[in-house]
């Protein structure tokens, strides 16, 4: 498969509002289709420290169907020094504890209870835990709904709080091509369900089309799509600009492998079309965020 973003220069640019229209219980998805599983989330963050210093912290959880293993893996800088969660289910409620280790000097602690957390239908626990990160004492990446004592007792000391934002989500499928997810674009904003199809033949339809949505509404519609098996789009959701783009080449061509749909936001001097000078410069601190779903479609 190509890189991705270098694809879409072989495509006009089309923009459309996610309100403008909304699918009908009579729409390509079939009321019969099992979404694809979910196997793995991969979300990575910018962290920058006091003294400036950036650190990536990249998270990824997973799940093996087969074996019925759930797993977590932390991993620093480009040199992927990692601590490994990986353990069978019935062990798996039984994790809580902490890890320090050493990055290139940066003293790295993790503390962690995923003894009581709850999942959904993917492998990232949805309440019921903590995870948080602290990089010479610098309290960084913190997940989760439960506080933990150790965090609040460097809170009242005054530790200070390290500068993170996420940068990127990779989610990974396997099965058939309906996914169903959900997906935040901006630090804050609401959860958006998103339903990516790639289908027709419930319409009677000859070639496969492929159909996104957000929140029950059409944000596109591919025809004819292994004409059109890679593109782009931009869309209007929260506020921003977002590039929506999708390869399906390999679906087509190499069978059993994954197509890859990317939404990227837009901010600062990216989306100077569509903002007012003032509201660029305003908006330079922000960062664009992208989210992955590479789709591994079954024979």
């Amino acid at each position: 498969m190509r890189d991705l973003t270098s694809c879409f220069s072989e495509y006009a640019l089309q923009i459309s509002d996610t309100s403008c229209s909304a699918y009908s219980p009579n729409s390509c998805i079939s009321p019969n289709l099992t979404p694809s599983l979910l196997n793995a989330v991969t979300s990575l963050y910018k962290t920058t420290l006091s003294n400036h210093s950036h650190i990536p912290v990249t998270l990824t959880w997973t799940r093996n169907t087969l074996s019925q293993s759930q797993g977590l893996t932390i991993s620093f800088g480009d040199d992927q020094s990692t601590f490994k969660l990986t353990t069978n289910s019935r062990i798996f409620r039984k994790l809580k504890g902490a890890k320090t280790l050493d990055f290139h000097g940066t003293a790295i602690e993790i503390f962690y209870d995923l003894s009581a957390a709850r999942y959904d239908s993917g492998p990232e626990p949805i309440d019921g835990f903590y995870l948080f990160i602290a990089l010479d004492s610098e309290l960084g990446p913190i997940l989760g709904d439960i506080a933990p004592e150790a965090y609040l007792r460097r809170l009242k000391s005054g530790a200070r709080i390290a500068k993170f934002s996420l940068v990127s989500r990779q989610e990974h499928f396997s099965g058939n091509t309906l996914y169903s997810t959900k997906a935040r674009f901006r630090e804050g904003g609401a959860a958006h369900d998103v339903v990516i199809q790639c289908g027709g033949e419930s319409e009677g339809l000859k070639h496969p089309v492929l159909s996104v949505f957000i929140d029950k509404k059409t944000v596109i519609r591919v025809k004819r799509l292994q004409w059109n098996f890679r593109g782009n789009q931009t869309i209007f959701l929260d506020g921003l600009l977002v590039d929506l783009m999708w390869d399906v080449y390999d679906w087509f061509c190499i069978p059993g492998s994954g197509a890859v749909f990317m939404f990227r936001t837009r901010s600062g001097m990216d989306s100077r079309l569509w903002l007012e000078e003032k509201m660029v410069r305003k908006d330079q601190d922000k960062h664009d965020f992208s989210f992955f779903i590479f789709a591994c479609k079954n024979l």
